[in-house]
């Protein structure tokens, strides 16, 4: 399991939420029940909800009030904004896996053109590994280039 970040922290009890956000705590419950958010339960099953959450409810109010939506849309609207970040997630971790196999190779390509210039200097001549592409219908080896 990943460690919360600060912002992910249940900290607050609903009478509190409700007040940071100038709401009714019934309008919180609301949201709960809709499925808009989901509030963390301690021991006593009380709910405790994070500063995401708080930024969360922000982010309904502004879809509702400023920008008209209903609560359906918003239902809609926060699925795919949910989607769409792990979705991005998922992509740094791949651009991360990229990155690291990139640094590999290179790391093993600087490896191998060492010892490439340490045989010539020798007199012997051999094309580094990294550079060679093995055909697959032949399953011959060829140089790149």
């Amino acid at each position: 399991m990943t460690e919360k970040s600060e912002a992910e922290e249940p900290v607050y009890v609903i009478s509190v939420a409700a007040r940071l956000l100038e709401v009714h705590p019934q309008t919180l419950r609301l949201y709960e029940r809709l499925g808009l958010m989901e509030p963390a339960r301690n021991q006593r099953n009380i709910r405790l909800y994070s500063d995401s959450d708080v930024e969360r409810v922000r982010r309904i109010q502004h879809l509702t009030q400023d920008m008209g939506v209903n609560l359906a849309g918003v239902e809609i609207i926060l699925d795919l904004l949910d989607r769409l970040e792990r979705e991005r997630e998922q992509a740094d971790h791949r651009i991360g896996d990229i990155r690291r196999k990139f640094r590999e190779y290179v790391a093993r390509l600087r490896e191998e053109t060492k010892a490439e210039v340490r045989r010539q200097s020798r007199g012997e001549l051999a094309l580094p590994e990294a550079t060679r592409v093995r055909t697959r219908a032949a399953g011959t080896t060829r140089s790149r280039g």
